[in-house]
C-alpha cells in the first residue's frame, strides 16, 4: 500500500460556503483542474516550473500522476472540489533517487472566491501529511514574496523563510519576480499541526 493509498479519500472538509470533498487527482480530472487553472490570476501560477493552463503541461500532469511518478520523482496531487468544480489543488513532490530524496516540495493553488475561508491552510495540511506519510524529513514551498495570504498559512504551519530567489521569474509582460522559499523539518511541522489540534489530517 502506497503512503497515498493509506490517507482516507474521498474526505469532506467543512467551509462555511459548504462542504469539500478532499480526493486523489486522477487523469478524468483533466478538463476541471485545467478550467481552474486558467481561471486563477496569472500572478498565482509564477511559482510554478510550468504553466499549467496549457493543455499539454496538464496533460504532461495526467501522464505522472498516471504513471505514478514524474521526471524529478514521485507526485501526489489532491483536489478540493464541489459539485464537479475544483476549487482547490495540492501537490507534494518527490524525487527519491536524487541526493534531496528527504525533501518534498509542497505546492498549494485556491480559488480567488475561496481565499481566507482555511481551505488554503486545510490543503496546505494534507499536504505535510502526505509528505510525513512517505518520510519525508523535509519541505518546502515557494512563492512570489506579495503573496502574504499564502506566506502566512505557511507560516501558521511551522515553516519559516530559507531563501529569496532575487528576479527568479518572469510574468508574461516580461517584468521579474523574486520569490521566496519556505521550509521546514516534516517532524517539526507535525509537532506544529498537532499543537494547534490539528489530528484529523494524521
Amino acid at each position: 500500500m502506497t503512503a497515498s493509498s493509506s490517507r482516507t479519500y474521498p474526505r469532506t472538509v467543512a467551509h462555511a460556503d459548504g462542504d469539500i470533498a478532499l480526493r486523489l487527482m486522477t487523469g478524468a480530472d483533466a478538463p476541471a483542474v485545467l478550467a481552474f487553472a486558467q481561471a486563477l490570476p496569472a500572478h498565482d501560477l509564477l511559482f510554478l516550473p510550468r504553466d499549467i493552463t496549457e493543455p499539454k503541461v496538464m496533460a504532461a500532469w495526467v501522464r505522472a500522476i498516471e504513471r505514478g511518478a514524474i521526471e524529478r520523482g514521485d507526485i501526489d496531487s489532491v483536489l478540493a472540489v464541489r459539485d464537479g468544480a475544483v476549487l482547490g489543488c495540492a501537490a507534494v513532490i518527490r524525487d527519491p533517487h536524487s541526493w534531496s530524496g528527504h525533501v518534498a516540495e509542497l505546492r498549494v493553488l485556491v480559488s480567488p472566491a475561496l481565499r481566507g475561508g482555511g481551505l488554503g491552510q486545510q490543503l496546505a495540511q494534507e499536504g505535510c501529511a502526505l509528505a510525513f506519510a512517505h518520510g519525508q524529513e523535509k519541505i518546502v514551498a515557494q512563492m512570489t514574496v506579495d503573496q502574504r495570504g499564502a506566506i502566512a498559512v505557511f507560516q501558521a504551519l511551522g515553516f519559516r523563510p530559507e531563501a529569496l530567489l532575487t528576479r527568479h521569474v518572469k510574468d508574461r509582460e516580461g517584468k521579474a519576480h523574486d520569490l521566496v522559499v519556505l521550509s521546514q523539518d516534516a517532524a517539526q511541522v507535525e509537532a506544529q499541526m498537532r499543537a494547534y489540534g490539528v489530528t484529523e489530517a494524521f
